[in-house]
């Protein structure tokens, strides 16, 4: 097989596929491939490094230059970092100081003196318009000769490469991983997935491929190898022509659904057929999508194959209103209106998600104690047709569904965009709640596996649980929405990069302060360059070639409770349109010195791709004991079309991290509660003491020399834990 996969296994799973042959003398290649990984914070595993000890050198040396590509831009390392202050984070000028020198250099400038002199006239002047203002004023190689050497500390990243089996192997493995997932993928994941499909397409498959969208980028490359697709709804068809067009199999998005070849429409007209002939009642999905099923029937000339196809046809006459084929949220609808819960739960019976999902609204609607427990009877009846992940959900819905009412809400959409509105909604009677809850938790629990001895890393239990991809960035060391993790350091350092795609583009990392009331303290800026305990490393306005911008922090002197970082786009380029932007940041003892980045030094970094004009990777918190926690928010605001600054989002920044912080989100600590009454013993990891026999391993890295019958969950695999 070629390596052309081997990346996104290594991102994926840090386990590198190592060939099985030619043997040879490796050894002092693989020492020199270790000491390599290590000046960018990865390191071999025992295994690994004995393993590659055992081939050619030559051998190691093809896969040591492969895979140090892969962890440089794993880490953010395969672009240059230049900073607009040379000496950053020292000798940052006061931010008026250093906007009077600008000028002042402006009229020493005969191409800028008269265009600077009118702008004083009038007592305003432009940033953009002053020749040395925006732009590195050195190169690359002065600003290195600037700094230090990093001093290595004990602190530093070292992120562990693990042995993996062959590459064919190792790339079965994480296709069969992600097409199975009982969670949705995030954008990464899908389009990782996409990959791996189309080489493992007449390989080993799944059991099951429960998420939609992940079966629509799996027939996508069944129907190239000209498999047999797995289709049982009309849905399916729907996302499988979405994603022939490289469009949005969510069906969120719409979809310009390009021109079909004709073998391709005769496949998905006869898909669409045999759905709706198996189940003529699926033709009450097409109303849902109506009008993508009406574009797509525009492609697919389904009258030319009537006759063959009626069903087919069915579809499109349903989507135009020419046929009739009630949805089933209809009924349900209509019996609501009407008053009939009870007949409401029963009809959703036949839908045990939908039904789970309805709970709170019908628990709500019911106006006597025979209606609450006849809605009651119906979710104890199908809870064990619900997938885990909506039992989790919902399971986490009601915790935050206490009495109290008059609270604000959080809305996320699946693409990371937030707002805030007053929850109206009165309370979940509180009898059927701990009744609900109880049934929620012992359905999860009786999924769960055995986990014979459970080894726990503490840090671990408050991670959020992935219920979904889409609450999580791709990237090094990211979590879940809503995960709290610790943060050990004495300089807490922000970057953030990006390259435009072909409009000049100007990105600004910021840095917002708030006290325990989620009030403004300070922030950091290309406005406001230096602050108590920090510093801006100034303002990049063009990134033809790339650009980086940076805030240090010296979390002992910053004051306030909550540090929000943020990037917000002043002009040009949206996340999703620049040819790429990541976020990242650095933990670093004072005494270390070194370069404005530094790879081993960097805890998580993360793609910035989404809606918006301002994105909300994190925030930190200072908790009671004065220690530093990094809340995980992955989320983008509005914003304006130009111009946002930390400035002029200081109120819905405060009010969106205020109702993330204060909602209890379901985290890793709920599953190992459930896990650990079946468990032959629990022990929370003491970082160092591994057990001789197999074990259950729930942390953040996987610790080298587990048993090799050790079943390990990762935030890599973190998904796997969910059963299904």
């Amino acid at each position: 097989m070629s390596h052309r996969l081997e990346p996104l296994v290594i991102r994926h799973t840090l386990r590198l596929p190592v060939p099985s042959e030619p043997a040879g003398q490796g050894g002092v290649a693989a020492r020199q491939f270790d000491a390599a990984l290590m000046s960018v914070g990865f390191k071999l595993s025992a295994d690994l490094l004995e393993a590659l000890s055992g081939l050619s050198e030559e051998t190691v040396v093809e896969i040591a230059v492969r895979t140090l590509g892969t962890v440089r831009e794993m880490v953010g390392d395969h672009v240059r970092h230049n900073v607009y202050f040379i000496d950053f984070p020292a000798k940052v000028p006061d931010t008026i100081d250093f906007w009077m020198r600008c000028i002042a250099e402006a009229l020493a400038d005969d191409a800028a003196y008269e265009r600077t002199l009118a702008q004083l006239s009038t007592g305003v002047v432009d940033l953009l318009t002053l020749p040395s203002y925006g732009n590195y004023r050195h190169t690359y190689a002065q600003m290195l000769a600037a700094h230090d050497e990093l001093i290595a500390a004990a602190g530093d990243r070292m992120t562990v490469l693990h042995l993996g089996g062959t590459p064919d192997d190792e790339v079965t493995a994480l296709y069969l991983a992600l097409a199975g997932s009982t969670t949705p993928l995030g954008e990464e994941g899908l389009r990782d997935l996409g990959s791996l499909a189309g080489s493992c397409a007449e390989g080993p498959q799944p059991e099951a491929i429960p998420v939609r969208e992940n079966r629509a980028v799996v027939n996508l490359a069944r129907i190239d190898a000209g498999v047999d697709l797995l289709l049982d709804s009309v849905t399916d068809v729907l996302r499988l022509a979405c994603a022939l067009s490289d469009g949005d199999v969510t069906l969120v998005e719409p979809t310009r659904f390009r021109s079909l070849s004709r073998p391709v429409r005769r496949v998905l007209l006869a898909g669409l057929d045999s759905v709706v002939a198996a189940a003529p009642a699926k033709l009450a999905d097409v109303t849902a999508h109506r009008e993508a099923f009406k574009r797509l029937g525009e492609r697919l000339h389904p009258h030319e194959y009537e006759a063959r196809w009626p069903h087919a046809a069915d579809v499109f006459a349903v989507a135009r209103g020419e046929k009739e084929a009630r949805s089933f949220g209809s009924r349900v609808e209509e019996l609501l209106a009407a008053g009939d819960v009870t007949g409401a739960a029963r009809l959703l019976v036949a839908a045990p998600g939908t039904l789970f999902r309805s709970m709170d609204r019908l628990l709500r609607a019911c106006t006597a104690q025979d209606e609450r427990d006849a809605v009651m009877t119906a979710a104890e009846q199908v809870a064990p047709q619900v997938s885990a992940r909506v039992l989790l959900s919902v399971r986490e819905h009601l915790h935050n569904r206490t009495e109290d009412t008059g609270e604000r809400r959080v809305f996320v959409n699946r693409l990371g965009r937030a707002w805030v509105a007053a929850d109206t909604r009165p309370p979940v009677p509180a009898p059927e709640r701990t009744r609900l809850i109880a049934t929620l938790d012992a359905e999860t629990r009786s999924r769960l596996p055995e986990p014979g001895h459970l080894l726990i890393d503490p840090d671990v239990l408050d991670v959020a649980l992935p219920l979904s991809g889409r609450a999580t960035a791709a990237g090094l060391g990211v979590l879940p929405r809503g995960s709290l993790s610790p943060v050990d350091g004495e300089l807490l350092r922000f970057f953030v990069h990006w390259k435009q795609t072909s409009r000049s583009t100007d990105y600004d990392l910021s840095a917002l302060m708030l006290d325990a009331s989620y009030t403004t303290v300070s922030w950091l800026s290309y406005t406001a360059l230096t602050e108590v305990g920090g510093e801006h490393s100034g303002d990049i306005t063009d990134a033809p070639d790339g650009a980086s911008e940076f805030i240090n922090l010296r979390l002992g002197a910053v004051r306030g409770t909550y540090i929000v970082p943020q990037v917000n786009i002043f002009a040009g380029e949206g996340f999703e349109e620049v040819e790429e932007s990541f976020f990242g940041f650095m933990l670093r003892d004072a005494e270390q010195q070194g370069r404005p980045f530094e790879p081993r030094t960097v805890r998580m970094k993360s793609e910035l791709r989404g809606p918006g004009r301002v994105a909300l990777p994190l925030a930190f918190l200072r908790g009671s004991d004065g220690r530093w926690r990094a809340k995980w928010l992955h989320l983008y605001l509005k914003g304006n079309p130009n111009s946002n600054q930390v400035e002029g989002n200081r109120v819905s920044v405060a009010t969106l991290l205020r109702g993330i912080v204060e909602r209890d989100h379901l985290t890793v600590r709920h599953l190992v509660d459930l896990m650990a009454d079946r468990a032959t013993a629990t022990t929370l990891w003491d970082g160092t003491t591994i057990p001789d026999g197999p074990v259950t391993y729930i942390g953040l890295e996987r610790p080298d020399g587990l048993h090799p019958r050790s079943r390990v969950f990762t935030p890599e695999n973190l998904r796997d834990v969910i059963p299904g």
